[in-house]
């Protein structure tokens, strides 16, 4: 099969896409390939004054480029909402919706809505967004939503009773398994009730293998002296760029015969890096029962319902 570079990117002329978290890493190389292609661009990012300065960098790269900021936490339900009544108002259509921010390993946190951080994050504040835009989706045809997974989703487990661990011992790598399973299982609980509502768009999700980020930058171990230097010993030894990270993202995002609720990640050694290609995932992360359970905790969170 042949390998897949980021020239394999069609012409994007006309169409338009959010990323979110696009100020760093994944999401502002995302965000980069897809200008250069010539898709309209919306860097969705916590800290408008870090977007526009991730914005004059990849200005400078492609002057060509249309790049609009917008702030947005996810992290916040009003924020959320807020988003994406701006961009209804603003825009008439959405061809593609990145859910790319994240964050990995923090200290216990809960959002100001009570969510453990990295469920609120990684998972409840995309879902919210993607109801939120939902009507704009549906208007465009030929729209995607790809969200970034991690192979991180392989540990971790649901737990109805308490996710937000208020009860239970907070461990931060379980907290981020359960995070990314659950977004992955959104990934794909998302693309069945499109094809239920006879809704002509796709889902699908991506992941960057071990991505060169600055995703632990504000966890304990990158905050640590040892920390750290192990980061950065494992970024050179298993890792690969933020930017050849973003390229089963960006596959996932343009590619004519990518699939709907397909998932993909590099093809190399325990998909911790190399050329982007279709992937397998967890028994769990197929369960179509826990996925529809999950789907109506989640909205009963957010107080978004939609494809119900």
């Amino acid at each position: 099969m042949k390998t897949w570079t980021f020239d394999d990117i069609p012409d994007l002329t006309g169409k338009r896409a959010i990323v979110t978290g696009a100020n760093s890493g994944l999401g502002y190389w995302t965000a980069l390939h897809l200008a250069r292609r010539g898709a309209a661009v919306v860097m969705a990012c916590r800290s408008a004054e870090r977007a526009m300065a991730s914005r004059d960098r990849l200005l400078a790269a492609i002057p060509a480029g249309q790049v609009e900021v917008m702030e947005l936490d996810v992290a916040d339900l009003d924020s959320v909402k807020a988003f994406g009544q701006r961009y209804a108002h603003n825009h008439d259509a959405l061809h593609l919706l990145c859910n790319n921010a994240g964050l990995a390993l923090p200290p216990l946190s809960h959002t100001r809505h009570g969510f453990e951080l990295q469920f609120g994050t990684n998972f409840l504040g995309h879902f919210a967004l993607t109801g939120h835009l939902l009507p704009t989706l549906r208007a465009t045809p030929g729209a995607r939503v790809v969200h970034t997974a991690s192979i991180a989703h392989r540990f971790g487990r649901i737990d109805f009773d308490d996710p937000h661990f208020r009860t239970r011992r907070y461990q931060d790598m379980a907290a981020y398994g359960q995070s990314k399973l659950a977004n992955l299982m959104f990934a794909f609980e998302l693309q069945r009730r499109f094809v239920g509502a006879g809704i002509e768009a796709t889902s699908i999700a991506a992941h960057p293998g071990y991505a060169a980020t600055n995703i632990s930058a504000n966890n304990s171990l990158g905050k640590s002296r040892i920390g750290n230097a192990m980061v950065r010993l494992g970024d050179r030894l298993l890792g690969q760029s933020a930017e050849t990270g973003a390229m089963p993202i960006l596959l996932a995002a343009t590619s004519p015969t990518a699939a709907g609720g397909a998932y993909y990640g590099p093809g190399g050694w325990f998909e911790l890096r190399g050329s982007p290609r279709l992937v397998d995932s967890t028994r769990a992360s197929k369960d179509t029962a826990v996925a529809a359970r999950l789907w109506t905790m989640a909205e009963n969170l957010t107080g978004v319902h939609f494809l119900s």
